[in-house]
């Protein structure tokens, strides 16, 4: 099941040095386990997420103009005391690069250059209230097309960038199709990368090549195994859009 279960070939460290700044991560305590600690998971148990945050924090520092958005979205077999355990290795791990929650029109590169503050902690729980820097996942919708289909999930992606939000919210295009049952089975040896990622990526980037970014455009898009094909910096590209909007509306 590994096969089905991994979704990047590469660490927080190498995905960072590659251009990616999201991460959609599901975390989960393991029942029975005295010392209570969190471990990321997506289908089985991965690092412990301390490890995984410690690593970020170490790209960060090394990179102090660079920002990254950390989306906790999944919670597993957690009371409140994880999630409080949760916090403190999040608090730890990053302390005053740490970006409280506020407007997010107000998010710009200069305003949190001068702040020095360089994560921002979604976090899809009510517990989010109890801290000024956990903002809450309303704040960043990331509708899920839970297609096999690249002709559905792109159907999927317009229709939910032509329904997002102007202002208020951050927005997340998950360019990723999602195995069902019968696809797992008949693809078990196979696994994620080779049945349904490998061959659909080049078709995926190619509609991302075809996007803008803007109020009604994309924002943050996702994929998985983002090291097949030239994924981030083809996202990266498209800030080159805002550029050329910029200097035609001064002329």
């Amino acid at each position: 099941m590994k096969k089905w279960s991994v979704t990047q070939n590469l660490t927080f460290r190498e995905q960072l040095e590659a251009g990616i700044r999201y991460f959609d991560l599901r975390v989960s305590s393991k029942p029975g386990d005295a010392d209570q600690e969190i471990y990321f998971i997506h289908g089985l148990f991965g690092i412990k997420v301390s490890d995984g945050l410690m690593e970020i924090d170490s790209f960060l520092t090394q990179h102090p103009q660079e920002i990254v958005f950390l989306d906790f979205n999944h919670f597993y077999a957690m009371d409140e005391a994880h999630h409080k355990r949760l916090v403190l290795r999040i608090q730890e791990a990053f302390g005053n690069k740490l970006c409280s929650a506020c407007s997010v029109e107000s998010m710009t590169l200069q305003a949190l250059w001068e702040k020095k503050c360089q994560v921002l902690i979604f976090y899809h729980c009510p517990f989010y209230k109890q801290y000024p820097f956990l903002w809450p996942g309303k704040k960043i919708p990331a509708p899920w097309a839970n297609t096999t289909s690249v002709r559905k999930l792109i159907l999927f992606l317009e229709t939910t960038l032509s329904e997002r939000a102007p202002r208020g919210s951050f927005h997340v295009s998950q360019a990723i199709l999602t195995p069902r049952v019968k696809t797992i089975a008949r693809g078990l040896v196979g696994g994620l990368k080779n049945t349904l990622v490998h061959r659909n990526l080049p078709a995926i980037l190619d509609w991302v090549k075809t996007q803008k970014p803007g109020a009604m455009g994309v924002n943050i898009i996702t994929s998985d195994f983002v090291d097949l094909v030239d994924f981030a910096t083809t996202v990266i590209e498209l800030n080159d859009l805002l550029q050329e909007d910029r200097a035609l509306a001064k002329c």
